[in-house]
């Protein structure tokens, strides 16, 4: 193993959890292997791997992208990581509006659906009296 991709490895498994890593490795085929590969060395062991911004500021920035992407699959994937990555609730809720305003309501009103019930999930919701800081103990 390469050491970018080792590294990138490493941070994968430190932002999106171990299960999720193991899951897709064993969902690899030969089809994607390749894609796996160039997603886990780029992504994770190149850009993640930089120094300037932290894993939160990594992390909300690419909530904001995927968000305004309309790529609401990999979106509920990376608000689950916001636990690693001591992004909190109100974090997430500036960047959804960020989104509002530059991307488009309906990018981020679907965003907050996805949000809301990721947050319902984890026991996270606080109802219509806003949100509160859930994961501020860690920084990346």
């Amino acid at each position: 193993m390469t050491t970018i991709r080792a590294k990138g490895q490493a941070i994968r498994r430190a932002v999106l959890g171990d299960a999720h890593v193991e899951r897709a490795e064993k969902e690899t085929t030969e089809l994607d292997a390749d894609f796996q590969d160039f997603i886990t060395q780029t992504a994770w062991g190149s850009i993640w791997a930089r120094g300037h911004l932290s894993r939160r500021e990594r992390s909300m920035l690419t909530i904001a992208m995927l968000a305004s992407l309309g790529h609401l699959e990999e979106l509920a994937l990376h608000l689950k990581a916001t636990a690693n990555t001591a992004t909190s609730m109100a974090d997430v809720r500036e960047v959804l509006m960020q989104v509002a305003v530059y991307a488009g309501i309906p990018a981020a009103n679907a965003a907050f659906r996805v949000a809301k019930q990721h947050y319902a999930k984890t026991g996270q919701a606080t109802g219509k009296d806003g949100c509160h800081d859930v994961s501020t103990a860690r920084l990346g």
